[in-house]
């Protein structure tokens, strides 16, 4: 598979769950992880990835593709056992330095006017802390989730 004739990365897929089509032909979907579990409900929770790499610093070549999406995982205080953490991901102690430098990747792999789509959830950590982490200005979001803690954003890169 040649992966960089694709024109969409999903940066940190888990199990694709947002997905209408969870094997789209133009999609990357990288994991730092694959793995599978069986869930509190007896659900099975697949990660497997096209690519195993780490967001912060991603197997390719500068201005790759069109969109990238970025869902990084939103939660620090977590036991990394727990069904939560299996199905979204845990952040590192460094997760400021960790979310700037996936975004700073996240645009490197964009092409010039390429959009990026940015997911996060605020239920431990505010998305105006996010925000000061980065010299990026969203062009719009939409908020989202039951409790109106999930926010999409929008970034284009310019040059």
């Amino acid at each position: 598979m040649q992966l960089t004739s694709k024109k969409v990365l999903d940066a940190c897929c888990g199990s694709r769950m947002f997905w209408f089509d969870k094997n789209h032909p133009d999609v990357i979907y990288q994991d730092i992880r694959s793995e599978e579990h069986v869930l509190c409900d007896d659900r099975q929770l697949i990660v497997k990835p096209d690519v195993i790499a780490d967001f912060r610093d991603m197997p390719y070549p500068d201005q790759s593709f069109k969109l990238v999406v970025f869902d990084p995982p939103h939660l620090k205080q977590l036991g990394h056992e727990t069904w939560m953490a299996k199905k979204y991901g845990v952040l590192l102690p460094t997760w400021e330095l960790d979310i700037k430098a996936g975004f700073d990747e996240c645009m490197r792999v964009l092409e010039p006017n390429g959009v990026l789509i940015f997911k996060w959830n605020e239920i431990q950590i505010k998305l105006s802390q996010v925000l000061t982490l980065i010299p990026y200005k969203p062009l719009f979001g939409h908020t989202t989730g039951k409790h109106g803690r999930t926010i999409w954003l929008t970034f284009m890169k310019t040059d």
